[in-house]
């Protein structure tokens, strides 16, 4: 029983360790899935709170995977991990059955799982814990209690740390489809397929026709089958799919952006208001001088045009803005503003506000590429 007991504290106490790591390597990230769910339970009171209870939650969860293979209090942390996965099984339960929320987030971006995929992890887990908490008394600790707790504040110091570094700046590891060096559309695109499933009115039989491959200048079979669904086959590998912008028109100007084959700037906000304005002023002296180097930008943000206007004239602006969805916006660069350099495509390089680089440095990398 003892080796079973040892093979189920690794395993959980990896899966926390990974959890709590790649969440917290992104606590922007995981403080977006948090106001989701904040949203779906009507408990909007907690949103000002969000980034702080991402950083505490995944510093605990991290924490929690480090005592269970490192065997550190394990007659505490037992009961810890069980109220951990009790809670986790019973909330992707309801995430499953009702889906409040689309991505529970589990592992952040480094890994999507469905609702149902989330809630049968947990069934995996939750007897391991038990079997852990059960057997919690006759694991043998490897130092003092004192010291125990001493190694235990030091990952948690260092931890929650390392996650408000990444907050400050930008995540250490970018698992998103924005990563630095992924392009945002094929080089020479595989056509789509496009599949069109048909039900015969009277037999209920279903068939599926690869378009245009059907008899619809049949109109005896048109008035005999109905049309069920429609499903879609794009080998094509790119990322970004979710981002269109429009200008102040309305106009989708999302190629002609994305596709730039020299040098593209783009700066996003997904609310002004929450915008660090000292920030957006530094980049309009920036982006004035890289347009007159030729260098284009783009301002995305979520705003109604009446906010950005109102924006533009209290901060004195002279910044080319256009509009996108905020979700997608929260994604590219996890900074409010951020700043992105992409050419033909591929994103190149990212900045935080806080790390906004000198233009005659700037300036200095491109002529270096």
């Amino acid at each position: 029983m003892k080796w079973i007991a040892n093979i189920s504290r690794i395993l959980v106490g990896t899966v926390f360790v990974f959890s709590g790591f790649v969440k917290g390597v992104d606590p922007l990230g995981t403080a977006y899935r948090l106001e989701d769910y904040f949203i779906a339970f009507n408990w909007e009171f907690f949103i000002p709170f969000a980034l702080f209870f991402s950083i505490v939650l995944c510093t605990i969860e991290f924490v929690t995977g480090i005592m269970m293979l490192l065997n550190l209090r394990l007659k505490i942390t037992a009961w810890l991990l069980l109220a951990m996965m009790v809670f986790f099984t019973l909330l992707t339960l309801n995430d499953a059955l009702y889906s409040p929320v689309p991505d529970c987030g589990c592992f952040g971006d480094a890994i999507k799982l469905t609702n149902w995929q989330t809630f049968y992890k947990n069934l995996i887990l939750l007897p391991l814990a038990i079997f852990v908490f059960t057997y919690r008394k006759k694991f043998k600790p490897f130092t003092t209690p004192g010291k125990q707790w001493l190694i235990a504040l030091f990952f948690v110091g260092l931890f929650s740390a390392f996650s408000y570094m990444c907050y400050s700046h930008l995540p250490v590891i970018d698992f998103t489809e924005w990563k630095t060096g992924h392009k945002l559309f094929p080089e020479n695109p595989k056509p789509v397929k496009y599949y069109l499933t048909y039900k015969n009115k009277k037999s209920g039989e279903e068939k599926e026709y690869l378009s245009p491959n059907y008899p619809f200048n049949d109109s005896t079979w048109m008035a005999q089958w109905e049309f069920v669904s429609q499903r879609v086959e794009d080998p094509n590998k790119y990322y970004g799919k979710s981002l269109i912008i429009s200008d102040t028109t309305g106009n989708n100007v999302t190629e002609s952006i994305i596709r730039n084959p020299d040098y593209q700037l783009i700066v996003n906000s997904y609310d002004l208001s929450k915008a660090n304005v000292p920030a957006f002023i530094k980049l309009n002296d920036f982006c004035a001088k890289a347009y007159a180097d030729n260098t284009a930008t783009a301002v995305l943000v979520s705003s109604t045009p009446a906010d950005i206007v109102k924006f533009v004239k209290e901060n004195k602006l002279q910044l080319d803005f256009y509009t996108s969805d905020d979700i997608a916006l929260k994604t590219i660069v996890r900074s409010n503003p951020g700043l992105l350099l992409m050419k033909d495509g591929v994103i190149l390089k990212k900045w935080h506000y806080n790390d906004f680089p000198d233009y005659a440095e700037f300036k200095k990398s491109l002529e270096a590429r």
